[in-house]
């Protein structure tokens, strides 16, 4: 799989494109009332995959929370502003390393350009942005929604281009994801300037995985996008998971865990649900690639599971802990969740020491 070069791009101590990872994103979902819980829960965050975390900023007020959250948070912080480019001059001055704007509705040119300098000045990155829902009125019925959005893109590139600005990031969404797609396919194919990909309005868990997965799977398959954000409504602890999830799927992501896992069934004599979900956060933590089976059933469990690091399974009051297939511990229910940990521990350790 060949990853489309595009320019670096550096957002604080996280540097973009060039063949860097792709970074995994969310954005920040309610009123910031505590600068010091929001820290406490971006660095939570973090330790589950997330690198940068956008924040709407609909007024100056928002700018003072967001400036300790910048200054105390481990990952880096992006600024959202629509309309007010006072706000984002604001943002920059506070020294926040990249913010998000959409010079369509940022006001005259010259606002642009002030913000372009302030970046500058800055060492910031801007992002610029464009959802097929929001287009200028002049392209709202165009019939190839994708072209009308490059066609802007280009005009908003232009001036940036004029004023030798390169530290930029993109972002072409859409609800529909054959045009989110085809939008990025055709502007990775024009320009090196990284891309910022994922679906608009993609909707609740389900839909919004299921949505996502098509889109940005075959553009992450093709080389294309440097950051991503799976938008969902719900908790944007589950937008940063299933980022993790796609990237280690196609191949993007090498680190974490990868759990493997049966649905229940008529024979099935291990709760795979209850154990994944009083597991998920604490193997959501670990750095390392190893591999997890949550198998129903005794009697293939470990067969099936063969390949995996670690295993568990069981029936009525035994569970059975494997390791590659071969059986390591028979363990009540009761102390299945303890020795599971001791076992994978013990396998971890094993990996740094090669």
């Amino acid at each position: 799989m060949v990853r489309q070069r595009t320019r670096e791009v550096n957002i604080g101590p996280l540097t973009i494109g060039g063949n860097h990872p792709v970074a995994v994103q969310t954005m920040w979902d309610r009123p910031v009332e505590d600068a010091a819980a929001v820290v406490t829960e971006l660095n939570s965050l973090a330790a589950i995959g997330c690198d940068l975390v956008r924040f709407s900023v609909e007024h100056e007020d928002a700018l003072i929370p967001l400036g300790y959250i910048h200054e105390h948070a481990s990952i880096p912080v992006v600024a959202d502003i629509h309309f007010n480019y006072r706000h984002a001059l604001a943002a920059l001055k506070l020294g926040i390393p990249k913010i998000r704007i959409n010079p369509g509705n940022i006001g005259a040119e010259w606002k642009v350009v002030e913000v372009i300098e302030a970046a500058r000045a800055a060492g910031s990155a801007i992002r610029i942005g464009i959802n097929g829902g929001s287009l200028p009125r002049a392209y709202k019925q165009a019939e190839d929604r994708a072209a009308a959005m490059i066609e802007v893109i280009d005009g908003y590139l232009e001036l940036f281009e004029r004023h030798r600005f390169d530290q930029l990031v993109v972002s072409l969404k859409d609800s529909d994801p054959l045009t989110c797609y085809e939008v990025n396919r055709r502007f990775a194919s024009a320009y090196d300037i990284p891309l910022h990909i994922g679906v608009t309005e993609a909707g609740p868990l389900i839909p919004a995985v299921t949505k996502s997965a098509f889109a940005l799977g075959k553009l992450l398959e093709e080389g294309i996008g440097d950051t991503l954000r799976i938008s969902i409504t719900g908790d944007i602890r589950s937008e940063v998971i299933a980022g993790k999830e796609l990237l280690k799927a196609v191949g993007r992501y090498s680190g974490g865990v990868r759990i493997i896992s049966c649905p229940r069934c008529g024979r099935a004599g291990f709760n795979t649900h209850d154990f994944i979900e009083s597991i998920s956060e604490r193997l959501e933590q670990i750095p390392e690639s190893v591999s997890i089976a949550v198998m129903g059933c005794a009697v293939n469990g470990p067969g099936e599971a063969s390949h995996a690091d670690l295993g568990i399974t069981g029936y009525g009051n035994e569970v059975v802990i494997f390791s590659h297939g071969e059986i390591s511990a028979r363990v009540t229910t009761e102390e299945a969740e303890r020795r599971f940990f001791e076992e994978l521990e013990a396998i971890l350790n094993e990996k740094d020491h090669h």
